[in-house]
C-alpha cells in the first residue's frame, strides 16, 4: 500500500507544469544535439568517400558531438537538469536523485527528439544514409559494451562534477567540460564502438536508418557505466555533506 501510494506521489510529481516543460526542455535540447552529432557523420560521408577510415571524419565528429552537447546541456540545464541522454537520467534514478515515473518521460521526450533530429536530417539531405552506430568487425558485442561503458562513466563523472555546486565557480564551465570529454571519448573510440555513449542517438540513427544491429550494446554499456559513476560519486567521491536517507525518490526530478 505505501509502495503504491509513493507511486502516485511521484507520478503526480511527474505532471506538473514545471516537469512537462522539463521534458520539453529534453526533448529540445536532444534534437539539438543529435542532429549536430549525427548531421556531421552525414556530411562528412558526403564530402569524404571514404569517411569511415579518414581521420578527418573522426576528428569532425568528434568535435561537433562536442560543441553539440556542451551547447544542448547549456540551454536546458537551468529548466531540466539538461540530462540530454537516458544513461544520466538513469544515473539519476539509480542514485534517487529522481522518481522513476519522472525518468520514464525523460526518456521518452530524449527518445523523440533524437528520432526527429535523424528523420528531418534524412528527409532535408535527400535520403542522405543517417549513420547508425557499429562496432568494429574484430570486436565482439561484449568489448564493444564494456567499452561504452567506460567511456559512459567517464561522461556521467563529468556530469556530477560539473553540477556539483560545491565546486564553486567552477560549475559555469560545466557544460563545455561535458562537451570536451564527450568529444575526447568520440576520439578515442569512434572506429571502435562509434562512441556512443548515449541510448537516444544510438536508437535514433539505427531507427531511421533501419539497422538494429547490436542496439544492445548501446543501452546496456551506458546504462551499466552511468549508474557505478553516479554511485561512486554520490557514495564514494564527494558525498553529500548532510546524509539525507529519505533522499530517494522524495525529490522533484525536473530541478536536479
Amino acid at each position: 500500500m505505501a509502495t503504491r501510494t509513493a507511486f502516485t506521489t511521484h507520478f503526480q510529481q511527474s505532471v506538473t507544469p514545471n516537469a512537462l516543460r522539463s521534458y520539453l526542455a529534453e526533448f529540445i535540447s536532444t534534437f539539438i544535439f543529435v542532429l549536430a552529432a549525427a548531421g556531421s557523420a552525414v556530411s562528412s560521408r558526403k564530402l569524404m568517400p571514404d569517411a569511415r577510415s579518414d581521420p578527418a571524419s573522426l576528428v569532425a565528429v568528434a568535435v561537433a558531438n562536442a560543441f553539440g552537447l556542451a551547447s544542448a546541456v547549456y540551454i536546458s540545464a537551468s529548466v531540466s537538469g539538461g540530462h540530454v541522454n537516458p544513461a544520466v537520467t538513469f544515473a539519476k534514478v539509480v542514485g534517487c536523485h529522481i522518481p522513476i515515473p519522472t525518468a520514464l518521460f525523460y526518456w521518452i521526450s530524449q527518445m523523440l527528439g533524437s528520432v526527429m533530429a535523424c528523420l528531418i536530417l534524412k528527409v532535408v539531405t535527400v535520403n542522405q544514409a543517417v549513420v547508425a552506430h557499429a562496432i568494429a568487425p574484430e570486436m565482439t558485442g561484449f568489448g564493444a559494451s564494456i567499452l561504452e561503458a567506460v567511456l559512459t562513466f567517464g561522461l556521467v563523472f563529468t556530469v556530477y562534477t560539473a553540477r556539483d555546486p560545491r565546486h564553486g565557480q567552477l560549475v559555469s564551465t560545466g557544460p563545455l567540460a561535458i562537451g570536451l570529454m564527450a568529444g575526447a571519448n568520440v576520439l578515442a573510440a569512434g572506429p571502435f564502438s562509434g562512441g556512443s555513449m548515449n541510448p537516444a542517438y544510438s536508437f535514433g540513427a539505427a531507427a531511421i536508418s533501419g539497422s538494429f544491429k547490436n542496439q544492445a550494446v548501446y543501452w546496456v554499456g551506458p546504462l551499466i557505466g552511468a549508474a557505478v559513476a553516479g554511485l561512486l560519486y554520490d557514495n564514494v567521491v564527494y558525498p553529500p555533506l548532510d546524509s539525507d536517507a529519505s533522499r530517494c525518490g522524495g525529490q522533484d526530478g525536473p530541478r536536479v
